[in-house]
C-alpha cells in the first residue's frame, strides 16, 4: 500500500512518489520573530504525521523545513517582521531569530514532532538565492527593475495560478505583499527576487545588484532544489500559503528546471479558538506553553489535532484539550495493562486509514471502539495501539503518572467506604463530592469504590 494524499494542484487525491525508496519532504517554517501559535504547529504537525506514515510503509523520508529570519515583509510593505521586533524587544534582530528559534525547536520537542534531516536558515542561505537569481535573469524569467530591485516576470510563466486558481490577468494592484508604487515593475503582479537596501542599515547583504536582502518567495526555491537535489516530492504548507507564497515559489522552481519541481502540493486548513479566528486585538492567540502552563500534557493538543482531518477547518477549544489529556492518560494506564509491546505487528485497518488521506479521527475512533471491545484480547489491543502510536505519536507506552495520596485523602475514601457499606448514601455522596473537588474521580461497582487523578 502506499500514501494517497490530495494534492493541491491537482485537486485530487494522489499516491507520493519516491526515488529508490527516498520521498523527499520540504515543508515551509517558522518567520522567527515571534513563537509559533497553535494554529502554526497545526500545519508542522501535518509534515511529520506525512512522514511518519511514509516510513510506517516502508520508504525513507528526506525532509528539510526552512528558517525565515530575513526578508518577511509586513503586509504594507515598510519593514521587515525580525527589525519590527528588534525595534520592540530592543535586542539585535540576530539575536530575535535565534531567540524565536530555539523556542520553535522546543515546541517540536513537546509535540513529539522528529525532527526534520535539517532546518537551513535563510541568512545563511543568501549565495544559494543568488545564484538562483542570477539564472533567472539568465533565463529570462527575472529583470533589474529601476528601483534596482530585482523582480520575477510573472508573465514569463504560463503556468501561473494553477495552484490557487488565481488568473494572473484579474490580479489587481496591490495584491498580498508585493505592492510598489513608483512603477519599477514592468507589471504589476512581478515580485522582488531581490530588494534593495535603501535607508535601511540592518540584515543587508552585497550582491551583484548591490547591497540589499532576498525577497521571501526565492528562499523557498533556492533551499528545497539545493538540499533536496532539484526536485521534491512532497511539499508542504499552511493553506494561507497558497497564493502567493506557493504560486511565485513555483514559478520561480520551474523556471529553473524547467519541468514540474513538486509533485505534490499539501495544505493543511486554518484552525479557529473557540469559534473565533486567532488574532492579538481578538486577545485569543494560544501558544503551546499555555497549554502546559494550564497543566495539560502538551500531546493532549498533538490528539486534538489528530481528530481532525488536517484539510478541514477545525475549532479548537479549552474543553477539546482537557478531554483529550483524560484519554491520553487513560490509554496509557490501559496500555501499561495489557502489556507493553516491543515490536507490533501491520494492523491493516490502522494502515489503510492512514494511507488514504491521513484519515487520522477514523483511525482514533477504530481505537476507541478497540478499547471497549470485550471480545477483543489484551495482546490485539496492545499491539493495534503500539503499531498507531508510530504515527499518533502521543507516547502510549509512557508509564502513567504516580501520584502520592495525601492522608487526608485516603482518610476520606475510608469513611466513604464506611457510608457504603451502611448505606448512608447521603454522606456517601457528600464525601465525594469533597473528593472531586481535590482533583480525584471516583467510580463505584459491585466489588466497591475506585479512584484515579483527573
Amino acid at each position: 500500500m502506499v500514501l494517497s494524499i490530495y494534492d493541491t494542484f491537482s485537486r485530487k487525491p494522489s499516491e507520493i512518489s519516491s526515488r529508490e525508496g527516498i520521498v523527499t519532504m520540504y515543508c515551509c517554517g517558522p518567520t522567527v520573530y515571534r513563537d509559533a501559535h497553535v494554529g502554526n504547529l497545526r500545519t508542522f504537525l501535518l509534515s511529520d504525521l506525512i512522514a511518519r506514515t511514509i516510513r510506517l510503509s516502508g520508504l525513507s523520508v528526506e525532509m528539510i523545513q526552512n528558517i525565515t529570519d530575513v526578508g518577511h515583509m509586513s503586509d504594507d510593505f515598510q519593514e521587515d517582521k525580525m527589525l519590527e521586533q528588534s525595534k520592540k524587544e530592543k535586542i539585535d534582530p540576530f539575536e530575535i531569530a535565534r531567540k524565536y528559534e530555539d523556542r520553535f525547536h522546543h515546541d517540536l520537542a513537546n509535540l513529539n514532532i522528529i525532527a526534520a534531516q535539517k532546518y537551513p536558515r535563510a541568512s545563511e542561505s543568501i549565495e544559494l538565492m543568488h545564484e538562483m537569481i542570477s539564472e533567472l535573469i539568465q533565463k529570462g524569467a527575472a529583470y533589474v527593475g529601476e528601483d534596482k530591485c530585482v523582480y520575477f516576470d510573472a508573465q514569463s510563466f504560463a503556468g501561473y495560478g494553477q495552484i490557487s486558481g488565481n488568473r494572473l490577468d484579474a490580479l489587481k494592484p496591490g495584491h498580498r505583499y508585493e505592492y510598489v508604487e513608483d512603477g519599477a515593475k514592468k507589471f504589476h503582479a512581478d515580485w522582488a527576487l531581490w530588494k534593495a537596501a535603501g535607508d535601511r542599515k540592518e540584515m543587508i547583504w552585497d550582491s551583484p545588484w548591490g547591497p540589499g536582502f532576498p525577497g521571501w518567495h526565492i528562499e523557498c526555491s533556492a533551499m528545497s532544489l539545493k538540499f533536496l537535489h532539484g526536485h521534491v516530492n512532497v511539499h508542504v504548507g499552511g493553506i494561507d500559503l497558497r497564493f502567493p507564497h506557493h504560486e511565485n515559489e513555483r514559478a520561480q522552481s520551474n523556471s529553473i528546471t524547467g519541468v514540474e519541481s513538486v509533485d505534490l502540493w499539501v495544505h493543511g486548513e486554518h484552525l479557529l479558538f473557540e469559534g473565533r479566528k486567532m488574532s492579538k486585538s481578538a486577545g485569543n492567540v494560544v501558544l503551546l506553553d499555555d497549554v502546559i502552563t494550564k497543566g495539560f500534557d502538551p500531546l493532549s493538543l498533538r490528539l486534538c489535532f489528530l481528530e481532525n482531518r488536517y484539510r478541514s477547518q477545525m475549532d479548537l477549544s479549552w474543553q477539546s484539550i482537557s478531554a483529550a489529556h483524560e484519554t491520553i492518560k487513560r490509554w496509557r494506564s490501559k496500555v501499561a495493562g495489557w502489556g507493553v509491546v516491543k515490536n507490533s505487528d501491520v494492523d491493516p485497518a490502522v494502515l489503510a486509514y492512514l494511507e488514504n488521506d491521513l484519515d487520522t479521527p477514523r483511525v482514533i475512533t477504530y481505537l476507541r471502539a478497540l478499547e471497549k471491545d470485550a471480545g477483543a484480547s489484551d495482546v490485539q489491543k496492545a499491539n493495534a495501539f503500539a503499531y498507531a502510536d508510530q504515527v499518533l505519536g502521543l507516547d502510549l507506552t509512557r508509564a502513567p503518572e504516580v501520584r502520592e495520596l495525601p492522608s487526608d485523602l485516603k482518610n476520606l475514601l475510608k469513611e466513604r467506604e464506611a457510608a457504603r457499606s451502611a448505606k448512608n448514601w447521603a454522606r456517601s455522596d457528600e464525601l465525594r463530592a469533597a473528593l472531586e473537588s481535590a482533583g480525584l474521580e471516583i467510580s463505584d461497582s459491585a466489588s466497591g469504590q475506585s479512584w484515579s487523578w483527573r
